[in-house]
C-alpha cells in the first residue's frame, strides 16, 4: 500500500533536524598540534600575537633606497650593504643601496625597493655600485609591518573547519597549537539478512553490502570516530541489543536499510523501546524515507542521536550529504546549512519536472558546463562515483540545456 502521508520540505527537516534540541554542539575539546588538525572544527578563535608581516619588508629582489636618490634613470649609487632574508641591516645612509632579497626587512631610511630587472650591478670596491634605471615612486614593492595581519585581530573564528590554508594562517601567528571540539563518535550499522560482505560467496538473492564501505568513508572525510558494528540480523532482539550497545559512548547512530513498517523492518520497534523515533518523507528525490530519534544510553547520561537512511546506496549517499552531514556540523559548532554551490550552464535537458526537490548527479566538463549522469535511479551508485557533485532542482521546474543551475559539489557537501 502507497504510503500517503505528507512530503516534508528539506528546509523544514535539516530546522527540526536541528531545532530540536538533541544536535546540541559537542562540549568536549581537545588541544592538537597545528600540524595535525585539518579538518578539525575550531572550539576557540584563534588570535594573533603579532603584526604580519612582523616588520616592512621587500616582496621582490632588488635594491632598497631612497627615492629621492634617483632623480632621473641611470643614477648611480654605492651599495653599502647586502641584506638577505633573516638579516636585519643597518640605517640606510643617504646616497647610498642596499642589496636586498624578498622577505628581507627594509632598513630605516630606505623608502622604496627597485627590482633587480630595472637595475645594473656595477664591480668596483667593496659590494660595488648599482646603475637604477627608473625612476622608484615611494612605497614601490613594501608590504607594510601589519599589512596581512594586525597585532590581537581574530584570524580564525570558533566554529571554522580548518583547510590547509587556515592551517597555515594559524601557523603565520605561531599558534603551534589549536583548541578543536572532540571529534563526534559515530556507531555504524546495517540491518538485512540478504546483506553479505565482499569476499565472501554470494549466495542467491544476497547482495553485497556497500553502503557498509560508503557510509565509513563518508563518515571519515567529515571527521568523524567510527564505531563499525557490522551487519545486524534481522531480529527486534538483536537489532535491541544493538542499539543498546552503540548508546553508549556515541554521538550519533547511523543505520541504512530496516526502517520501514515491514514485518522485517525491526529498527523502528527497536529504537521506540529505547527512545523515540520519527520517519519522515522528505520532499526529495532521491532519498525520500528518512528516520530521525534518540536512544537512551543505560548511564542516564542522555541520549544518541538515531538517523536511519534508506537502503539504496544512492538514496542513502544523497541523505547523508544532505541530512546528516548538516547535523554532524551541527555537533561541532560549525555551519548547518547546505552550502551556496555555484550557479553553472546545464549542458543538458531534463524535461520532466517532479513533485519533489531533486538531486541529480552531474560532473563539469571542460567548457564549464554540466553534464548529467544517464541514469538518475537510487540504486546506481556508479552515478556517484562518475559525477562530482549534484544539481539541486528545485520542484516542478524543467532544465532546458544552457539554463543557469545550482550545482553542489560533493567536496563543500560533506564538508
Amino acid at each position: 500500500m502507497a504510503d500517503r502521508r505528507p512530503l516534508m520540505p528539506l528546509d523544514e527537516v535539516l530546522q527540526r533536524l536541528i531545532a530540536g534540541g538533541q544536535a546540541n554542539p559537542i562540549k568536549d575539546t581537545e588541544t592538537v598540534s597545528t600540524f595535525e588538525a585539518l579538518g578539525r572544527i575550531l572550539a576557540a578563535p584563534v588570535t594573533s600575537g603579532l603584526d604580519v608581516p612582523p616588520a616592512d619588508n621587500t616582496s621582490m629582489d632588488g635594491y632598497a633606497l631612497r627615492a629621492a636618490d634617483v632623480p632621473a634613470p641611470g643614477s648611480v649609487l654605492p651599495v653599502a650593504q647586502r641584506i638577505p632574508a633573516g638579516v636585519v641591516g643597518q640605517p640606510l645612509q643617504a646616497g647610498t643601496a642596499a642589496r636586498i632579497f624578498t622577505g628581507a626587512q627594509v632598513p630605516p631610511g630606505a623608502d622604496a625597493i627597485v627590482m633587480q630587472e630595472d637595475c645594473e650591478a656595477i664591480a668596483g670596491e667593496g659590494l660595488g655600485s648599482v646603475r637604477v634605471n627608473t625612476v622608484p615612486r615611494a612605497g614601490q614593492w613594501i608590504r607594510r609591518r601589519g599589512e596581512d595581519i594586525q597585532l590581537g585581530s581574530t584570524v580564525l573564528a570558533r566554529g571554522a573547519r580548518l583547510s590547509a590554508q587556515a592551517m597555515g594562517l594559524a601557523a603565520s601567528v605561531g599558534a603551534a597549537r589549536l583548541e578543536v571540539v572532540r571529534r563526534p563518535r559515530v556507531a555504524l550499522m546495517s540491518t538485512g539478512d540478504e546483506l553479505v560482505m565482499p569476499g565472501q560467496p554470494l549466495r542467491p538473492g544476497a547482495i553485497y553490502n556497500s553502503n557498509r564501505y560508503l557510509l565509513r568513508g563518508l563518515l571519515q572525510a567529515a571527521g568523524c570516530e567510527v564505531t563499525d558494528f557490522g551487519i545486524v540480523p534481522d531480529r527486534l532482539d538483536a537489532t535491541v541489543a544493538a542499539l543498546a550497545e552503540a548508546a553508549m559512548g556515541h554521538d550519533l547512530i547511523l543505520t541504512s536499510g530496516g526502517v520501514s513498517t515491514g514485518e522485517e523492518d525491526h529498527i523502528r520497534p527497536a529504537v521506540q523501546s529505547q527512545g523515540w523515533i520519527e520517519n519522515w518523507q522528505v520532499a526529495i528525490k532521491p532519498g525520500k524515507p528518512l528516520a530521525f530519534g534518540g536512544v537512551r544510553r543505560n548511564d542516564d547520561d542522555g541520549a544518541a542521536i538515531f538517523m536511519g537512511l534508506p537502503g539504496n546506496p544512492v538514496s542513502s549517499f544523497v541523505n547523508f550529504l544532505i541530512a546528516v552531514a548538516p547535523v554532524l556540523r551541527a555537533m561541532q559548532g560549525a555551519a548547518v546549512s547546505l552550502p551556496r554551490g555555484l550557479s553553472a550552464r546545464a549542458d543538458f535537458d531534463w524535461p520532466r519536472a517532479d513533485r519533489r526537490r531533486e538531486f541529480m548527479r552531474a560532473r563539469m566538463n571542460e567548457s564549464g558546463g554540466l553534464e548529467l549522469f544517464g541514469n538518475q535511479s537510487s540504486g546506481v551508485l556508479t552515478s556517484a562515483v562518475w559525477g562530482d557533485g549534484l544539481v539541486d532542482n528545485p520542484p516542478g521546474r524543467t532544465i532546458a540545456r544552457g539554463d543557469a543551475v545550482r550545482f553542489l559539489p560533493f567536496a563543500e557537501l560533506i564538508g
